[in-house]
């Protein structure tokens, strides 16, 4: 889930470990990441990839996966995977909080410094927070998690002194401390300017600041690396910050490695070819490249790490907003959209997709069938065997409750809705993953069996991403970035008012008015579940209203949940100090990391 734990140093550098290729053969130069390491003096470096550009350099209006600010940014907390996630001081060197579980006290470390120099102080935690994140005239995913109880109040940030912090919430939040600390703090002299001025419609230049048409030296930082320079579609490369407060235990300056070098590329293949080649450092394997690349393990001196099934949800999910635009057109054509909204159309779907034979065909038997959209490792999962229901393929019940739901068949075998209308649809997919892809294939052909036919549209991720947000849409076969073992930080995908809320998404600051937007009473249950959860420190009633919520999930059927694979990669061996770990892969601890060259 593109949650705000999303952003802590652990789990934002599992974002880039989708790696690099190259589009044309190796002989094109201009393509070949060793080129950087010739023009910049053979300094240590690292070369990464990523599916997709970045969307934008402002981090309040991210909401992509494939992103900079795990490079450049830190909050007043990080996360430790060698320790199951344990928090650990980043910006800030301490914290204290109250008795009543209603105020936090962070106390910064002395000397803090962003990469242009200039001093990194308690005004700018104040900026970040008051004026940004909790800022009304700003649309953020980030404000999603930081509402607090049935109020959805925002927690209040004071100055205490030079170095203190104090956040106060209305009521106790039991993710608060990791969601305030592990969010990015920005640099108050580059943007507050930004924040008080407006643009001709009233909202603040901040929300079109730092796009990516910037020039990325002129994004400060405060992470380990600092943007040197972006070329669209083809590369980002990371500068490392002199100014970075990390040290060893010698006093030595980390990160380590000097520059960081994120390619641009879509196919799979191509980066499969350039990893063989020796033209990248780690590669996220697909299940069709493990056994070629397996064998290759000691050859191509490089080991492959299982983290067992991704956190990552792989879902197929229907548009289900009754909604209508400021032009009095519906989101979607209402004939379609009464059969979306059919509870037994959508549990039709899932008994009709045989998630076996996509685990076997497409992932190679290295997966496991997802039932919940609760990370498997997470003490608040609730698995089968605990009585969450499933939907094991079985063609027959499919068609059973069609037939029971007022659906027909006519004499081609063709799915009817009640007033004879086909049921077609267009299913959407993004076309950089070639395994998602094909999933999408395998849904069509299933569907198929039971009269339905959806049409693919395979296209770039950031037109899919555009498509979500204007809710022009149909079905989608995506999927969410793990949020890590924490449920509430799925909250602005489940919650009614969240703005990850795709499958039913409301009105969000600065859109133009929609009309008839409704809220079904299985979505307000949930938003009933997630507050109570967020408030519920004692473990075992949190875990029972987090398995009510799996339990409604899977029987409303907002996402469909497909299958997680097995997360495998490939890092070379010339890369030193890995402490690889299942939540956080293998760069996790990026300031630690040394080359042998």
């Amino acid at each position: 889930m593109l949650s705000t734990n999303t952003f802590s140093i652990v789990t934002r550098c599992r974002w880039f470990l989708v790696l690099l290729a190259c589009i044309q053969a190796l002989a094109l130069t201009s393509c070949n990441p060793t080129q950087f390491k010739t023009k910049a003096a053979q300094v240590p470096q690292l070369v990464f990839a990523s599916p997709s550009g970045p969307q934008t350099f402002n981090i309040t209006q991210n909401q992509s996966a494939f992103s900079v600010f795990g490079y450049i940014y830190d909050g007043l907390l990080t996360e430790n995977y060698a320790l199951d996630g344990k928090l650990e001081p980043a910006l800030a060197e301490t914290w204290e909080i109250s008795e009543d579980k209603k105020r936090i006290v962070f106390t910064l470390k002395n000397g803090l410094k962003w990469s242009d120099g200039e001093p990194l102080t308690v005004d700018d935690v104040i900026f970040t927070y008051r004026d940004v994140y909790l800022n009304p005239k700003i649309p953020t995913d980030i404000k999603d998690s930081l509402r607090v109880g049935t109020s959805r109040a925002f927690p209040t940030v004071k100055k205490l002194d030079e170095r203190r912090i104090e956040f106060t919430v209305p009521e106790p939040f039991v993710p608060f401390l990791r969601n305030i600390g592990g969010l990015p703090i920005l640099p108050a002299h580059a943007l507050q300017k930004s924040v008080q001025s407006t643009e001709a419609n009233g909202n603040p230049k901040f929300i079109s600041t730092w796009g990516i048409d910037t020039n990325p030296k002129e994004i400060i930082s405060n992470g380990s690396y600092k943007m040197e320079s972006y070329a669209s579609s083809e590369r980002v490369v990371f500068q490392r910050n002199p100014y970075y407060w990390r040290k060893d235990a010698e006093g030595n300056p980390q990160p380590y490695i000097e520059r960081v070098v994120l390619q641009i590329i879509e196919n799979t293949d191509n980066q499969l070819m350039n990893f063989r080649s020796g033209q990248l450092d780690s590669l996220d394997l697909s299940p069709e490249a493990f056994p070629l690349l397996k064998r290759e393990e000691k050859r191509g001196r490089f080991t492959i790490y299982n983290g067992g099934p991704d956190s990552t949800t792989l879902f197929v999910s229907f548009n289900l907003n009754k909604a209508r635009n400021s032009k009095n057109k519906p989101f979607v054509d209402p004939i379609k959209s009464s059969w979306f909204n059919t509870k037994e159309f959508r549990q039709a779907v899932a008994y009709a997709i045989d998630r076996q034979r996509m685990k076997e065909n497409i992932f190679r038997g290295m997966g496991e069938l997802q039932n919940s959209p609760i990370y498997f490792k997470s003490p608040y999962y609730l698995s089968p065997e605990q009585g969450l229901k499933v939907y094991d393929y079985n063609p027959n019940k499919a068609k059973q409750l069609l037939l029971g739901a007022g659906f027909k068949y006519n004499s081609q075998g063709q799915l009817l809705d009640a007033e004879g209308n086909q049921v077609r649809f267009t299913m959407l997919v993004k076309a950089e993953d070639q395994s998602r892809v094909n999933m999408a294939v395998q849904i069509k052909q299933d569907l198929r069996q039971i009269g339905i036919q959806a049409d693919l549209q395979v296209i770039a991720f950031n037109v899919v991403i555009e498509k979500l947000q204007n809710r022009s849409w149909e079905c989608y076969v995506g999927g969410f970035g793990g949020g890590g073992v924490e449920p509430h930080n799925g909250s602005n995908i489940w919650l009614s008012n969240g703005r990850l809320h795709q499958f039913n998404q409301g009105a969000e600051l600065g859109d133009t008015p929609i009309q008839g937007w409704e809220i079904s009473d299985w979505e307000k249950e949930i938003d009933r579940l997630f507050i109570e959860g967020s408030q519920e420190f004692d473990e075992t009633k949190r875990k029972a209203i987090y398995a009510q919520f799996q339990q409604i999930v899977q029987e409303e059927l907002p996402f469909i949940h497909l299958v997680n694979k097995l997360s495998f990669e490939a890092v070379r061996d010339r890369i030193q100090n890995l402490k690889f770990s299942a939540l956080g892969g293998a760069f996790w601890n990026f300031y630690e990391l040394k080359v042998n060259e």
